[in-house]
């Protein structure tokens, strides 16, 4: 995905743009993701059930992702974000800022991806 262009002193390392600036990831950002992930990422079923269907007159459909890796689908987000790293970055390593799946699914993407991680 790209991003405006910053020409101050801060370089690589500035804040990401203003919100109004920031552009939104289209199909092609999602294509690439799922092209980072695949083979990576479990495929996760949709579920129903008859009893929620008929308690609700509605046909109702769950994700299933307690079956993604890490229990949540954070891995999807955390590995695609650590992968992307350039190598300088990939040395430095990661931090989250969770006590939950974030931080789990982060810390699992950065031990495949040899990544250091934080939480």
């Amino acid at each position: 995905m790209s991003r405006p262009a910053r020409d101050d002193a801060q370089g690589d390392h500035a804040a990401d743009p203003a919100p109004d600036t920031l552009l939104l990831p289209g199909f092609a950002d999602v294509l690439d993701a799922a092209g980072r992930i695949a083979g990576v990422a479990n495929r996760t079923p949709v579920l129903t059930s008859r009893t929620v269907d008929a308690r609700t007159g509605a046909t109702v459909f769950f994700k299933g992702e307690n079956f993604q890796r890490a229990g949540a689908f954070k891995f999807r987000g955390a590995y695609n974000a650590l992968s992307r790293l350039d190598d300088d970055a990939r040395r430095r390593g990661v931090i989250t800022f969770s006590s939950g799946n974030h931080a789990q699914a982060t810390a699992l993407a950065g031990r495949l991806l040899g990544v250091p991680s934080r939480s």
